[in-house]
Protein backbone atom coordinates (compact mmCIF):
# COMPACT_ATOMS: atom_id res chain seq x y z
CA UNK A 1 0.00 0.00 0.00
CA UNK A 2 1.28 3.01 -0.60
CA UNK A 3 0.72 7.00 0.71
CA UNK A 4 -1.21 7.56 -2.56
CA UNK A 5 -3.95 4.82 -2.47
CA UNK A 6 -4.03 4.04 1.54
CA UNK A 7 -7.64 6.24 0.93
CA UNK A 8 -8.73 4.29 -1.48
CA UNK A 9 -11.58 1.36 -0.98
CA UNK A 10 -10.42 -2.24 -0.88
CA UNK A 11 -11.87 -4.44 -3.77
CA UNK A 12 -11.32 -7.47 -4.85
CA UNK A 13 -10.35 -8.13 -8.84
CA UNK A 14 -9.96 -11.57 -9.96
CA UNK A 15 -6.62 -12.88 -10.34
CA UNK A 16 -6.63 -13.69 -14.10
CA UNK A 17 -8.14 -10.25 -15.26
CA UNK A 18 -4.97 -7.96 -13.77
CA UNK A 19 -1.77 -7.76 -16.47
CA UNK A 20 1.83 -7.16 -15.35
CA UNK A 21 3.48 -5.93 -18.22
CA UNK A 22 6.41 -6.06 -16.20
CA UNK A 23 8.15 -9.11 -15.30
CA UNK A 24 9.23 -8.97 -11.79
CA UNK A 25 12.52 -10.02 -9.81
CA UNK A 26 11.28 -12.48 -6.65
CA UNK A 27 12.41 -13.86 -3.61
CA UNK A 28 10.89 -17.55 -3.17
CA UNK A 29 11.18 -17.89 0.74
CA UNK A 30 8.90 -14.60 0.56
CA UNK A 31 6.61 -15.93 -2.00
CA UNK A 32 6.31 -19.66 0.32
CA UNK A 33 5.96 -17.45 3.94
CA UNK A 34 2.85 -15.34 1.25
CA UNK A 35 1.34 -18.33 0.61
CA UNK A 36 1.35 -19.70 3.69
CA UNK A 37 -0.36 -16.91 4.91
CA UNK A 38 -2.75 -16.92 2.63
CA UNK A 39 -3.43 -20.34 3.86
CA UNK A 40 -4.51 -19.46 7.55
CA UNK A 41 -0.48 -20.42 8.83
CA UNK A 42 0.94 -17.06 9.34
CA UNK A 43 4.79 -17.37 8.68
CA UNK A 44 7.09 -14.39 8.56
CA UNK A 45 9.77 -13.47 6.02
CA UNK A 46 13.11 -11.64 5.78
CA UNK A 47 10.36 -7.96 5.89
CA UNK A 48 7.81 -9.15 7.72
CA UNK A 49 7.13 -10.61 11.24
CA UNK A 50 4.72 -12.91 11.90
CA UNK A 51 3.07 -10.45 14.96
CA UNK A 52 2.35 -8.18 11.95
CA UNK A 53 0.59 -10.85 9.75
CA UNK A 54 -3.02 -10.97 9.55
CA UNK A 55 -3.95 -14.72 9.38
CA UNK A 56 -5.19 -15.63 6.01
CA UNK A 57 -4.88 -11.76 4.24
CA UNK A 58 -2.18 -10.13 2.56
CA UNK A 59 -2.16 -6.14 2.07
CA UNK A 60 -3.76 -4.97 -0.73
CA UNK A 61 -2.34 -4.40 -3.91
CA UNK A 62 -2.35 -1.05 -5.82
CA UNK A 63 -4.37 -1.71 -9.44
CA UNK A 64 -4.88 0.54 -12.26
CA UNK A 65 -8.19 0.30 -13.66
CA UNK A 66 -8.80 1.85 -17.56
CA UNK A 67 -11.54 1.56 -19.65
CA UNK A 68 -11.35 1.84 -22.97
CA UNK A 69 -13.28 1.48 -25.69
CA UNK A 70 -16.57 -0.14 -23.36
CA UNK A 71 -13.94 -1.99 -21.82
CA UNK A 72 -12.35 -2.62 -18.56
CA UNK A 73 -8.88 -3.48 -18.17
CA UNK A 74 -6.36 -3.83 -15.11
CA UNK A 75 -2.83 -3.16 -14.90
CA UNK A 76 -0.28 -3.72 -11.95
CA UNK A 77 3.36 -2.50 -11.52
CA UNK A 78 4.35 -3.49 -7.51
CA UNK A 79 2.86 -6.37 -5.08
CA UNK A 80 5.34 -8.73 -7.28
CA UNK A 81 5.76 -11.15 -4.45
CA UNK A 82 1.55 -10.94 -3.11
CA UNK A 83 0.86 -11.41 -7.12
CA UNK A 84 3.28 -14.74 -7.15
CA UNK A 85 1.52 -15.79 -3.96
CA UNK A 86 -2.25 -15.75 -5.26
CA UNK A 87 -0.83 -16.88 -8.60
CA UNK A 88 0.82 -20.21 -6.73
CA UNK A 89 -3.10 -20.40 -5.00
CA UNK A 90 -4.71 -20.54 -8.05
CA UNK A 91 -2.15 -23.23 -9.78
CA UNK A 92 -2.50 -25.50 -7.18
CA UNK A 93 -6.51 -25.59 -7.40
CA UNK A 94 -7.44 -24.32 -10.79
CA UNK A 95 -11.20 -24.84 -10.19
CA UNK A 96 -11.08 -22.21 -7.59
CA UNK A 97 -11.64 -18.00 -8.86
CA UNK A 98 -8.59 -16.17 -6.63
CA UNK A 99 -9.79 -12.86 -5.95
CA UNK A 100 -6.98 -10.58 -5.13
CA UNK A 101 -6.68 -7.74 -2.27
CA UNK A 102 -6.60 -4.49 -4.42
CA UNK A 103 -6.86 -0.85 -3.82
CA UNK A 104 -8.31 0.39 -7.40
CA UNK A 105 -6.66 3.48 -8.99
CA UNK A 106 -8.99 5.15 -11.64
CA UNK A 107 -6.60 5.71 -14.46
CA UNK A 108 -5.83 6.23 -18.42
CA UNK A 109 -3.63 4.47 -21.33
CA UNK A 110 -2.10 8.37 -20.48
CA UNK A 111 -1.38 7.20 -16.83
CA UNK A 112 0.20 3.71 -18.49
CA UNK A 113 2.50 5.28 -20.82
CA UNK A 114 4.52 6.64 -17.44
CA UNK A 115 5.35 3.23 -16.70
CA UNK A 116 5.65 1.82 -20.18
CA UNK A 117 6.09 4.74 -22.28
CA UNK A 118 4.43 5.00 -26.11
CA UNK A 119 4.46 0.32 -26.63
CA UNK A 120 1.49 0.98 -24.69
CA UNK A 121 -0.48 1.68 -27.71
CA UNK A 122 1.08 -1.56 -28.94
CA UNK A 123 -0.15 -3.76 -25.91
CA UNK A 124 -3.56 -2.42 -26.27
CA UNK A 125 -3.57 -3.45 -29.92
CA UNK A 126 -2.55 -6.66 -29.11
CA UNK A 127 -5.10 -7.18 -26.02
CA UNK A 128 -7.49 -5.92 -28.82
CA UNK A 129 -6.26 -8.58 -30.93
CA UNK A 130 -6.22 -11.41 -28.17
CA UNK A 131 -10.02 -10.32 -27.71
CA UNK A 132 -11.50 -10.72 -30.80
CA UNK A 133 -9.60 -14.05 -31.71
CA UNK A 134 -10.91 -15.39 -28.12
CA UNK A 135 -14.53 -14.16 -30.30
CA UNK A 136 -13.72 -16.39 -32.94
CA UNK A 137 -13.40 -19.40 -30.96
Amino acid sequence: MSIQTRGLKEEYVSLHEIRRPIPPVLDYQKIDAMVSTLKGVPMGSATCKVEDITEGELPPIDVFKIREKGKTYYFAFGGCHRFQAYDRLSQEDDSKEILVKSRIIPATKKTLELYLGSSVHVMFEDIEKENNDKQIL
